[in-house]
């Protein structure tokens, strides 16, 4: 299976401001900071979560209410989503169409004030495909158009807001990375490239993972330029782009300024 190193590289930040994974021995588990029980620590686990070593439980979005997305690895190595919400417990589910060989499975990324959850599965041939949990645990999947169908191409789905509007990207054919917004309303996928985002082989524009998006559907991420330098953009809700990059910056490959995650009250509220 063709590693989730870049999803998960480009976004650990999130974790310091809602929860961190810690290895305890070799199985992961989850730590949360309950702000409202003034600095309690709950930890939990998904029930059937291996205990092997780089297996466990990663919790990745949540919300005001304490709903934790997210996904665990099984004793077998496959992947499977979990959502845990105050008095439910935790519940596990598979993508229709998920591997379900080690390295292959479900990953929960995006949750919303409703419970509504996004993220992405790699089928059998480990191509990618987003996919939206209904509240009520019905899941639609989705494929953004011009997505590869090539090993380890595909959807990656990354964040969703409140009214359901879903952002990530995708690999096309020629493992070029492209934007794109599922808006909540008809299910209409626009793709996007920022401007100056290179067009070649692992170069492209890529959206921040569960904190990407906001309610009027701004969205924030990071491209890679035709000399794979890193610079990253806001995307207002008109479509219209703004790139910055941090001063001191390194400009080789590689190097420069990746987002990790947009003010929810960032730009104009408009419907999406």
């Amino acid at each position: 299976m063709k590693s989730r190193t870049l999803a998960l590289c480009t976004t650990m930040t999130l974790f310091a401001a809602l929860a961190i994974t810690v290895q305890t021995s070799a199985q992961s588990q989850m730590i949360t900071f309950d702000a409202a029980a003034k600095g309690k620590i709950i930890t939990f686990n998904v029930p059937g979560a291996g205990k092997g070593a780089g297996q466990g439980t990663f919790a990745y979005g949540m919300v005001p209410s304490g709903a934790i997305a997210g996904w665990d690895i099984d004793a077998t190595g496959v992947f499977h989503g979990f959502v845990r919400a105050k008095g439910r417990g935790i519940k596990t589910f598979d993508a229709p169409g998920a591997g379900k060989g080690r390295g292959y499975g479900t990953v929960g990324y995006g949750i919303n004030p409703s419970g509504a959850i996004t993220g992405e599965y790699d089928d059998p041939g480990n191509v990618f495909h987003g996919f939206l949990r209904a509240t009520d645990g019905r899941i639609k999947t989705f494929v953004a158009p011009g997505a590869g169908t090539g090993y380890g191409q595909g959807t990656f789905a990354n964040s969703i807001n409140p009214a359901g509007t879903i952002a990530g990207y995708y690999s096309d054919a020629s493992n070029v990375y492209h934007g794109f917004l599922r808006r909540a309303s008809n299910g209409t996928i626009t793709p996007f490239d920022a401007p100056g985002a290179g067009t070649g082989s692992g170069q492209g524009t890529l959206v921040d993972y569960f904190s990407g998006l906001t309610p009027a559907g701004a969205i924030t991420g990071s491209y890679l330029d035709a000399s794979s330098v890193y610079h990253s953009y806001v995307r207002a809700p008109d479509g219209t782009f703004t790139t910055f990059d941090v001063p001191g910056a390194g400009t080789g490959k590689l190097q420069g300024t990746q987002s990790a995650s947009i003010n929810p009250g960032a730009r104009s509220r408009e419907n999406t």
